[in-house]
């Protein structure tokens, strides 16, 4: 079993048991979350479709961390003029740890 869902405008294909890193949110570690935006639903062979989203699915997951990716670094250069800029940013994210996904209930 697996689901599609959407979170800040980006896809994660969850699954029972499985770890995610998505954008920062405000709660707390060891605390449960409820993602409601589900896409789609594969069980034992069946596809449900949303339009975009199913009524009533949602996944509950438990807030593992939160941290900040790896740097990534930004440099900007203009040719025969002797500049140059270097910057850098880390985003910060939550790992999640999926517990289950629930159907129309």
């Amino acid at each position: 079993m697996y689901a599609i869902i959407e979170n800040n405008g980006k896809q994660y294909k969850v699954s029972p048991g499985k770890t995610i890193r998505i954008e920062k949110i405000s709660n707390e570690p060891e605390e449960l979350v409820t993602l409601e935006k589900v896409m789609m639903v594969k069980e034992d062979g069946k596809i449900l479709y949303g339009s975009p989203y199913i009524t009533g699915a949602k996944v509950i997951a438990k807030i593992i961390s939160h941290g900040k990716a790896d740097k990534v670094l930004i440099f900007k250069k203009k040719p025969r003029k002797n500049h140059r800029k270097m910057r850098g940013h880390r985003q910060p994210y939550t790992s999640l740890e999926i517990n289950q996904i629930v159907i129309g209930g």
